[in-house]
């Protein structure tokens, strides 16, 4: 029996949701030794703060800007000096693997004739390197590039409604990130936190509907298969 029913698109955050983050870094452990963790964990971080702040400054620039400064500041606060790691670890992020769950879960939502799509920060020249490395399909593909601003702001949530001409109450919005799947749930989407990392809730407004440690569940709470 489904937990959330009358659902007629099924969107995902990409990154550390349907994409793997901290690849880039696990990738180059045989050049960053015991640096790889931390520099994934500083980076990740990095790069949300200068989402939020370049936001509440007015300042956008794309994901891709945002995403170098990151590293870089990353790098900075480890003292690792090394240009060519640097465009290795880029070079990766933009084509980042998808977690092993992910194919088979969409094909099961296509399948059952629900629209997919992914609702990102990133970059849109990012999100189809990604998509295409991993080798999925989407019917909709949607940056915050659209509007110039990082989620959480209204206006991107809102992005999905208008793209693939669904209700808000009929979307089915999956996020590891929790102040996401908050601010989605907020904004009135039916929300399934991915808590992937096993953090606590959030003290925020919003409530997910669902929470799953993986998209291996997902369809099970929709009532497919």
């Amino acid at each position: 029996m489904a937990k959330i029913d009358n659902i007629e698109a099924c969107v995902f955050d990409a990154y550390g949701t349907l994409f793997d983050v901290s690849a880039a870094a696990a990738q180059c452990q045989e050049e960053l030794g015991d640096k790889w963790a931390p520099l994934s964990q500083i980076w990740r971080d990095k790069q949300l703060q200068y989402t939020w702040l370049r936001s509440l400054m007015d300042e956008y620039v794309p994901f891709w800007q945002v995403t170098q400064d990151g590293l870089d500041y990353a790098m900075a606060t480890l003292g690792i000096d090394n240009p060519e790691l640097r465009q290795k670890l880029l070079d990766i992020y933009f084509k980042l693997d998808a977690y092993t769950e992910v194919p088979d879960m969409l094909q099961t939502l296509t399948n059952a004739g629900l629209k997919t799509g992914t609702l990102s920060n990133g970059s849109p020249e990012m999100l189809q390197a990604a998509v295409d490395n991993a080798g999925i399909h989407l019917d909709a593909v949607i940056s915050v590039d659209k509007v110039g601003i990082f989620k959480p702001d209204g206006r991107i949530y809102q992005l999905v409604c208008d793209d693939m001409g669904v209700a808000k109450e009929n979307v089915a919005f999956m996020s590891s990130n929790a102040w996401d799947a908050w601010a989605a749930a907020n904004f009135g989407f039916q929300v399934v936190w991915v808590n992937r990392f096993n953090q606590p809730p959030e003290r925020l407004p919003g409530q997910p509907r669902e929470i799953i440690p993986d998209l291996t569940g997902l369809p099970a709470i929709l009532g497919i298969g």
